[in-house]
């Protein structure tokens, strides 16, 4: 049983370790040369734009039922009308980011930890060393920077329509009146919230970013590694939204209020 624990946490221990040299090694790769503008914008596409619908698609249905299950709260307390001071305060500082995130972990997660266990898996890596370039610049530097910057867009994004999907379900379902409906919604936030909503999404998108790119180059063992790798990513990734969230939301309310 001993020797059990002390392997797991001996594998545990190395994993940390090797992820943490990786972070640093994408660290340098963002502040010195040769630097790959062209793989960025191709990574900002493919992580902005290629998740546009599903974000808009979460985002919109989230606020949409927030709106209809508070609704039904709050006429309990005869406070209908304060729905939107509920939704706009839920989706910017909390179901906005989180829900975006693992979002994120199920899309660009996977595909990121599959897209780099296949090129471990083929030898595509190896075959880059070869020529001289270094994978970490080419592969995970504009991985992680078109995460890191794309994550909070999408929040925004979906922020904005969750607000959207409230004040219709508010205005037709709950016969709030629209005015009533956005005079609530900037009632109901102080001048932090909107920064506590901007700024924990760097750090989801360079967590979920990261842990893809950890994963998919640690793949081992052909075709069914990179299966593997595509699930343990996702499963990292989206426990590591939870977990970030968490610390980072208790690091900004010590800051900020």
């Amino acid at each position: 049983m001993l020797s059990l624990v002390s392997r797991w946490a001996k594998a545990a221990l190395l994993e940390v370790q090797e992820y943490v040299q990786l972070q640093g090694a994408t660290i340098r790769g963002m502040f010195s040369r040769p630097f790959y503008w062209h793989d960025v914008v191709e990574q900002l596409d493919a992580i902005g734009a290629g998740s546009f619908t599903v974000i808009l698609l979460t985002g919109f249905f989230t606020g949409a039922v927030l709106a209809l299950q508070s609704g039904l709260t709050l006429d309990q307390f005869g406070a209908r009308p304060f729905v939107g001071r509920l939704v706009s305060a839920t989706m910017i500082k909390e179901l906005g980011p989180v829900l975006t995130g693992l979002m994120l972990a199920g899309r660009v997660g996977s595909g990121i930890a599959a897209e780099l266990g296949s090129m471990v898996v083929t030898d595509q890596i190896s075959a880059l060393r070869a020529l001289g370039t270094d994978p970490i610049r080419k592969l995970v530097v504009p991985r992680v920077l078109a995460g890191v910057l794309m994550a909070p867009i999408l929040t925004v994004i979906s922020d904005t329509v969750g607000i959207i999907g409230g004040w219709l379900i508010a205005v037709f379902q709950l016969r709030v009146a629209s005015g009533v409906y956005w005079a609530s919604v900037t009632e109901g936030l102080y001048p932090e919230d909107p920064w506590m909503g901007l700024i924990k999404p760097f750090f989801l998108g360079f967590a979920i970013v990261s842990i893809g790119c950890h994963v998919g180059l640690r793949t081992k063992g052909g075709t069914q590694g990179v299966g593997r790798a595509t699930t343990n990513a996702v499963v990292a990734a989206s426990v590591a939204v939870i977990a970030v969230d968490f610390f980072v939301t208790r690091l900004l309310i010590s800051l900020l209020y």
